[in-house]
């Protein structure tokens, strides 16, 4: 079957006992024992529940993996991915990247013995050159956070296989919907299923899907062993949310396009970053494993964080937030605010600067958008 049946049907089986179409939610901490060790499949909700057990199947689906994992969180599941690490072992990491999972190496994994370097992965052989004899994984996001920059999945996954080692992909950004790095060669993809899985900003939740049965096994015992598990509602909500995902997708693309068509031709903005934008460096690659943009932008301002200020405030339909992939329109600050964890230092040598704004589009009408960013623009 095709991607939008999928979405639609994948863990959304009907109920077996009842039939119903929307299946239940599954809010028992404890399942009966016909017999001691005698179970129907479920024992304890920490270590496995019916509500979780489908989104784990969908968002597996979705990505073309043989096995899902749900957590509470998105940095949850990137938490558990790290412990496949080994004290002494190394990592290689996009140099931009969500400033919570570089906060997540640098200010926790680094003090238990795993060392890591950023590089620009734009170029897979800087990849290459970055690894060392104690390299285990290469970590990466494509488009990454907050400056959209478009990584070749397939090249990088080239060069990790040739060095035996595990790519991890943060597939946020781009969703299912709009690209599958596990059929481009990613051992391991991550979710925040808090963005664009779940749809609506009404959850928390994480997941991660592979295809390599030893490190699910592990995973797995990971995710019952430190409980990070999402709670049955959470489940529920990003199920729901998985069955439109190819319709938002499709019109968060829409939207992100038209405002970031309207950015490129005004005076006042410096730089435009969205894959799609026609004249973009990477817009070949993106074009290849994505099969549209997405609702994710950023761009540059010239004036610095006094007009980043001025046009952040002016906006009437996008709303002041962090966060993203929901169907309301979100604008942000990425130095002030989503990416202030990392050291001032840091954040000028990977262009996170005073002039970066960050957009996540949403579903709402395409001119109200473009008109509210243009009438915003005009504010400074």
């Amino acid at each position: 079957m095709r991607f939008d049946t999928r979405a639609v049907h994948a863990g959304n089986e009907p109920d077996e006992l009842t039939g119903a179409v929307t299946p239940p939610i599954y809010t028992s901490s404890t399942f009966a024992q016909a017999g001691i060790g005698k179970t129907k499949g479920f024992e304890y909700s920490r270590s496995g529940n019916p509500t979780r057990a489908r989104l784990e199947r969908a968002v597996a689906d979705l990505e073309g993996a043989k096995f899902g994992l749900a957590f509470a969180s998105g940095l949850a599941g990137e938490t558990a991915v790290a412990t496949l690490l080994q004290r002494g072992d190394h990592v290689i990491i996009c140099n931009d990247v969500y400033g919570g999972t570089y906060r997540l190496f640098n200010q926790v994994f680094r003090y238990f013995g795993i060392a890591f370097d950023r590089v620009d992965a734009t170029d897979p052989d800087n990849v290459a050159r970055g690894a060392r004899t104690k390299t285990k994984m290469v970590w990466m996001e494509s488009p990454t956070n907050p400056l959209m920059q478009v990584i070749d999945i397939a090249a990088v996954a080239k060069v990790a296989k040739s060095r035996g080692l595990m790519l991890v992909v943060d597939n946020t950004f781009a969703s299912p919907c709009l690209q599958n790095p596990i059929k481009l060669g990613a051992t391991v993809v991550v979710h925040s299923t808090t963005k664009y899985i779940g749809g609506h900003s009404d959850l928390i939740g994480g997941a991660v899907v592979t295809s390599d049965q030893a490190r699910y096994d592990r995973l797995k015992f990971i995710q019952n062993a430190t409980g990070s598990v999402p709670g049955p509602f959470d489940c529920y909500l990003a199920l729901r949310g998985i069955r439109t995902i190819h319709l938002r997708m499709e019109r968060h693309s829409k939207n992100a396009a038209a405002v970031a068509e309207a950015l490129a031709r005004d005076p006042r903005v410096r730089e435009v970053y969205y894959p799609f934008l026609r004249g973009s460096p990477q817009l070949g690659v993106a074009k290849r494993q994505m099969s549209a943009g997405g609702g994710m932008l950023s761009f540059r301002l010239k004036g610095g964080y006094r007009a980043a200020s001025r046009f952040l405030e002016s906006l009437k339909v996008f709303t002041l937030g962090e966060s993203l992939g929901g169907v309301e329109s979100l604008a942000e600050h990425p130095a002030r605010m989503t990416h202030a964890s990392l050291p001032p230092p840091e954040r000028a040598k990977l262009g996170v600067t005073d002039d970066l704004v960050r957009l996540s589009v949403g579903i709402e009408d395409t001119e109200d958008l473009v008109g509210d960013v243009r009438a915003a623009l005009a504010a400074i």
